[in-house]
Order: structure tokens, then C-alpha cells, then sequence
């Protein structure tokens, strides 16, 4: 049968070859040492016509100037068919620039493993090239350079959507086995270098993932010897971890940097010395293995073994391009995933070292927290909150938030924190601190704003002190289940500067709660902070009612289901959450008098002590209290020009406070051998459990703690 010849438009240097499926190893596209001829004017795309015989063979040779096309699943076109096109020929009422690039496809091209390719790229079941018999099932080599970048660009990807180490390395694997490989092998350094870091001591791979088709698609064999019946894991063939030695084949052939076949000779005693004794088990022989170096921005950082079927088509010299395509993109992720490691280690403990790791054990108060970041990948905010003992079993409730959640306001809140705390130990009023807190952002900078509540707990006058710059307010939960929003004035930030700040005094009766939060709690874009404000009221009356009116919900239980309000829109911004609850002090567990700056005031001070310990049936401890009341009021009435005070407290210990007018606290020294004084602190300090000395404003108070028999 007679074929339509029609000459062609050259449109590059590189034309379809005779016999070159689309099943050859080697690509559709071969480059041609014959020039091409030159097209006459006004001439039409070419078109060919397979005859049967053509068709049967698969192996009809083409004229120079046309094309003949492979037919599809084996089957011939009809005489009054419409001719197929060549790959770089073009319809000219269609398209007039036969130049146009094809997009490249977003995924990795599958490999050609089905009967109908198969058929078109083999003769009599065989590969065209190697002339081996294809099993069933089996991917085959990838057929053009085109699909080679196509794979390159869609692996890279891949590999560059991963952001820790795991997933970098699982897109190395994912992406390769099986459209490049049947099986890889991805060994690190251990530990990983960060950044300059220079590594000390031997060079250490360790094998980090193991990865290869699955039982159901491996032939009989898998990457054994015909002789192992079942196939065998490669992570128990293969050396869980292998030293580098300095010299070796090993070394040398990851000092070269490039990928290498295992049969090439500086890979010969390079394979064993990274896979074990047992490599011959594992690497299949010819060019079915490709050893890579994973070289990251300053140094080698591991290696990677690519790995082929017996059965299946060898590697060719231009999968060397594409496994050092791979092991760079792969090492240069690694390397970046070390570094994002590094400093989300450094922020996170940054924020955590920033934040009270436990919360003190405060007189008449009991406490609990929570903080959650505004997302997992950024740990660090601006969020901070504390509790502070103060002098005569008082505490300082703070919660602050610092605008921004980065490492800046961190860093801020970690310098606001330290001021709040150095201006609680002054027991200073609460406006006093926010207003020095308001000096020094100001001096941190223009832009450093900040909202902060500052609260101040009497267990003994079950009082509470409050004073706002520019916070959401607290909310107080009653014992008998009624939630409150308590009224204080809302304050300007800190930061503003030139703004007077103002101070109430609240009841605190036994049994309520107060929760102290940060505006990320009620506020999102999905609601505004007063109607966050009322769902965080409504939530703490229903779960108050819960336990009942007479018991109060369980604080760790109370700030759980407060976190559970958020939806999942609610989490812009970090939260951190602040509850006490009220238990005080009874006035019947307290002791208080005046003693007159004189001679006779210690022994008045022993008597004071000694009838308030029999009455609480505290007798075993009266030559301890008497003994330690008497050296610290001693001291106290030495100096003191107004009246010294003495408090008793009975909690779970017996506290003893001393407070007087003269500011300069008293020191723990030894006394020498011939000295008079100097053994009272020395006394106090070998008796007591805990003992201090806390500046106020117009004085000191020294106090002492002892446990109850």
C-alpha cells in the first residue's frame, strides 16, 4: 500500500529515529548526525501511512523528511484514518509557532508499565533495547529526557515541601521508589552539623529511612538472590550505622561529591564500607546502583543508594544527572530543616525559660495556668503571667500581653516580666508598678506596647487590690456557682506614656475564683472581646453548677474547660491564663500586736507567742517560736523608732512576721569565736524551714516559717 510523503518543517536540531518507541530506554528523541532538508515553501505537517506490515513489526524505517508514527496498543490505522502527527509537528490552521513550549505536568510521570505501552515499545514481549523479557507488572525506565526533567522538577518539589527533617527525607524516598528506583537506602551524619558548627570526632552515618515497593508488586526474589526464597527487609541487610574512615573508599568517594555506579571502581569498597558485610546480599550487580553523596551549603551531610531490580533495565549514565539532582536538592532541605530545627529549639526555650515553670506555693491561695502559642510552628509570643509572694502572706497576680507574637515581643515580655517582678519585691501599690512598668517600655523603645493587670491577694483581710492598663477584665466565680465580671477601670497600655493609673479594692471571699487571661481567650475574627468576654462568664457559671453551689469545680478541671470554649477559628493569638482560687485565712488563725521599740519587748513578745500556741495546741513548738521570736524582735526594737508588729499565722505551718520601720535588711553571717552578737540569724537559719527579709516601702519585715508537728 502506498504511504502519503509529505516533507516537514524542521523545527529542531534533533528528529524521531526509526525503531524508537515510546517504550525505549534511550527516549523517542535521539540526536542525528545528518542534516536536515530544507522544506519547500507552503508545505504541510507531516503525515505518514503504516502498512500492515509496518504495523505487525513495529520496526518500519522512515525517509529522511518524514515521520513515521508508532501505532497505539498494536493496532494499525486505517487507510482513511486520520495520519498521526509527529512530536514536534504542529497543525498549521491551529497553531501558527510550532516553537510552543509543552507545559510540563505537576505530578511525577508514571511509568509505563501497561500492556498497551509495553506492546508498542517491544517486540515479541522483549525491551526493544536489551532485548530482556519485561515482567509482568514491572516499571519500566523512563522513556525521553523530557520525562527525566518532568520527573526532576515534580521530585523537587516534593522534596521542597517538607519542613523538618522526616518529611524532607520521606519526600526523597516517596518521590523516587519506584518511578526512579525500586528501592532506596538514606544514610546521615550523626549527630547532623548546624550552620558553621564544626563536628568533633569521627564521622558517623547512621541509616535514617529504608524505603522500596511493596511485597505485593515485588517479583520473585526482590533485591535477593535467585537462591533466597522470600525477599529480605533491607533495614536488616543492610549496617544500621557505619564509621568513615578517614582515607578510606568511603570517604573518598563522598569527598568527590558526585554520584557514582557501584560497579565504578571508587565505588567498589565504598558500598560495603557504608551498607556492611552483607552489601553483595543487598546492591544487585551492573549498573543498578547509584551511591550519592548528600553534600549540604558547607560539608558532606550523608548518603543516599539507589537501587534497581535484577530483572529490571540497568541505570544509564544520564540517571547520574538526575540522582545528583536529587541528593543536592535532598541535602540543602536537610541542611535548611537542621537550621528551622535549631532555632525553633532556641525560641521555644526562649519562651519557656521566660514563663514561671511552677507557679509558687502562696499562703491562703491556690493557683493554676495555662499558656497555648498562637500556632505549633512559632512558639514564642508576648503572653506572659506570674505570681509573686509578697511580705505578709500576700500575692501578686500578673497577667500581660505584649503586642505581637514573634522573638521581638518575647524578648519584651521577658523584660516587663523582670521589672514587674523587681517592683513587686518593693511592695510597691499596684498603680505604682504599672506606672514604672509604663517608664520602661518607653524606654525600650517607642513602639513597645503592652497590656498588663496587676492584682494583690490579702489572704488575712480578704481583700484584692486591682489595677488595669489597658487588659480585658478579670472574671470572678462566687461559691455558689454566680460568674461576675468585676469592674475596674480599663486603663491606658503600657507604653503610652503621661497616663495616671488607677487602683480598686475588691471583696475576695473564701471559696471564689478569679481568672485572670490574655485578650487571644475571648477575642478572634470571628467574635469581638465583649462577646468573648460574655461566653467566658456563661462557660464558668455552667461549669460551676456542675459541682454543685457548696464546692468549688477543681481549678486544673475549671481551666480545661475554659480552653475548651475555642473553635477552631478562635486561635489568632497566644493565650495565657491565670486562676486563683481564694481559700484566705480565718481570723481565728491569726495573731497580731503592737510591741513598743523597748528593752521588754522580747519577753512580752515570748508570752504573746507562747499563750497564742497553747491555744491553737501548738505547745511542742514553744522553745523553738520563743527562742526565734526573741532574737528577731531583738533586732527589730534596736533600731525601730515606732512600734515593732508580730503576727502569727496557722496554715498548714505556723508563720511567724516582724516588721518595723528601718529599711536596711538584716544579713546571715558567721560569728567569730570572741564576738558578743551576730548569732541570731545563724540561730533562725539552723531551726526554721524557710526563713527571709523583704524591703516594704517604709520598712522591713523578717519572717519565718515552721512545720507543725
Amino acid at each position: 500500500m502506498d504511504s502519503t510523503r509529505v516533507t516537514e518543517h524542521p523545527t529542531s536540531h534533533e528528529r524521531p529515529q526509526s525503531g524508537a518507541g515510546p517504550a525505549d530506554a534511550r527516549g523517542a528523541v535521539l540526536r542525528t548526525q545528518e542534516p536536515l532538508r530544507a522544506a519547500p515553501a507552503g508545505a504541510l505537517p507531516a503525515q505518514a501511512r503504516m502498512n500492515d506490515a509496518q504495523a505487525r513489526t513495529g520496526d518500519a524505517a522512515a525517509e529522511p523528511g518524514t515521520a513515521t508514527p508508532c501505532p497505539k496498543n498494536g493496532d494499525a490505522p486505517s487507510e482513511h484514518a486520520q495520519p498521526a502527527l509527529s512530536e514536534h509537528s504542529q497543525p498549521a490552521a491551529t497553531e501558527p509557532d510550532p516553537h510552543r513550549p509543552r507545559p510540563a505536568p505537576e505530578t511525577i510521570p508514571a511509568q509505563p508499565g501497561g500492556e498497551a505501552e509495553r506492546s508498542a515499545g517491544a517486540v515479541g514481549g522483549l525491551e526493544r533495547r536489551s532485548g530482556q523479557g519485561v515482567p509482568p507488572g514491572a516499571p519500566m525506565p523512563m522513556r525521553r529526557d523530557g520525562d527525566r526533567l518532568r520527573f526532576v522538577g515534580a521530585a523537587t518539589r516534593r522534596i521542597a515541601r517538607g519542613i523538618d527533617l522526616d518529611e524532607i527525607v520521606m519526600g526523597l524516598c516517596r518521590a523516587t521508589v519506584p518511578t526512579f528506583s525500586d528501592a532506596i537506602l538514606v544514610y546521615l551524619r550523626e549527630p547532623l552539623p548546624v550552620g558553621d558548627e564544626r563536628p568533633t570526632g569521627p564521622m558517623l552515618l547512621r541509616l535514617r529511612r529504608t524505603d522500596r515497593i511493596p511485597e505485593e508488586r515485588d517479583t520473585e526474589g526482590g533485591f535477593m538472590p535467585a537462591l533466597q526464597p522470600e525477599p529480605v527487609d533491607l533495614a536488616v541487610v543492610t549496617a544500621e550505622q557505619c564509621e568513615v574512615r578517614p582515607g578510606g573508599a568511603l570517604a573518598e568517594v563522598l569527598r568527590g561529591v558526585r554520584p557514582v555506579f557501584a560497579d565504578a571502581p571508587a565505588a567498589h569498597d565504598a558500598l560495603p564500607e557504608l551498607l556492611g558485610p552483607d552489601a553483595q546480599l543487598t546492591v544487585p550487580t551492573g549498573q543498578r546502583a547509584i551511591l550519592a553523596p548528600l553534600r549540604g551549603r558547607r560539608r558532606v551531610i550523608g548518603a543516599a543508594v539507589f537501587l534497581r531490580r535484577p530483572e529490571r533495565m540497568a541505570f544509564e549514565q544520564d540517571d547520574l544527572l538526575v540522582a545528583a539532582q536529587l541528593a543536592t536538592h535532598s541535602a540543602l532541605g536537610i541542611d535548611k530543616a537542621v537550621l528551622y530545627g535549631r532555632e525553633a529549639y532556641i525560641a521555644d526555650e526562649l519562651q519557656r525559660t521566660m514563663l514561671p515553670e511552677a507557679l509558687p506555693k502562696c499562703t491562703g491561695v491556690r493557683l493554676a495556668h495555662r499558656y497555648l502559642p498562637a500556632a505549633e510552628t512559632a512558639r514564642v509570643g508576648g503572653d506572659w503571667y506570674d505570681a509573686i509572694p509578697l511580705p505578709g502572706s500576700r500575692v501578686a497576680l500578673v497577667v500581660g500581653d505584649v503586642m505581637g507574637h514573634s522573638m521581638t515581643s518575647a524578648a519584651i515580655m521577658g523584660q516587663l516580666r523582670t521589672t514587674a517582678q523587681t517592683l513587686a519585691g518593693l511592695d510597691l501599690p499596684p498603680q505604682e508598678v504599672l506606672h514604672h512598668l509604663d517608664e520602661q517600655a518607653q524606654r525600650l523603645g517607642t513602639d513597645r506596647m503592652a497590656t498588663c493587670l496587676y492584682a494583690v491577694y490579702d489572704p488575712v483581710s480578704h481583700r484584692i487590690t486591682i489595677a488595669n492598663a489597658g487588659h480585658p477584665p478579670p472574671v470572678l466565680l462566687h461559691l455558689g456557682g454566680r460568674a461576675e465580671v468585676l469592674r475596674v477601670p480599663p486603663g491606658a497600655p503600657i507604653g503610652v506614656g503621661g497616663v495616671d493609673f488607677e487602683a480598686v479594692e475588691l471583696d475576695a471571699p473564701a471559696g471564689g475564683t478569679l481568672l485572670l487571661y490574655t485578650d487571644g481567650l475571648v477575642e478572634s475574627r470571628l467574635r469581638d472581646v465583649w462577646t468573648g468576654i460574655e461566653q467566658l462568664r456563661e462557660k464558668l457559671a455552667a461549669t460551676a453548677q456542675l459541682t454543685g453551689p457548696d464546692h468549688p469545680p477543681p481549678l486544673e478541671a475549671l481551666c480545661d474547660e475554659v480552653l475548651d470554649m475555642l473553635g477552631p477559628g478562635d486561635r489568632d493569638d497566644d493565650i495565657a491564663l491565670l486562676a486563683a482560687r481564694f481559700d484566705g485565712i480565718a481570723p481565728s488563725d491569726v495573731a497580731y500586736w503592737f510591741l513598743e521599740p523597748e528593752e521588754m519587748a522580747p519577753g512580752r513578745a515570748r508570752r504573746l507567742a507562747r499563750h497564742a500556741l497553747s491555744r491553737w495546741g501548738l505547745e511542742e513548738l514553744t522553745d523553738s517560736v520563743e527562742l526565734l521570736i526573741s532574737e528577731v524582735v531583738t533586732n527589730a526594737v534596736r533600731y525601730a523608732t515606732r512600734p515593732v508588729t508580730l503576727r502569727l499565722l496557722r496554715t498548714d505551718v505556723l508563720r511567724c512576721e516582724v516588721t518595723d520601720d528601718v529599711p536596711q535588711l538584716p544579713r546571715l553571717r558567721q560569728a567569730r569565736a570572741t564576738d558578743e552578737g551576730g548569732r541570731g540569724l545563724y540561730l533562725v537559719n539552723r531551726l526554721a524551714k524557710r526563713w527571709g527579709a523583704t524591703r516594704l516601702s517604709a520598712g522591713k519585715v523578717v519572717w519565718f516559717e515552721l512545720n507543725q508537728a
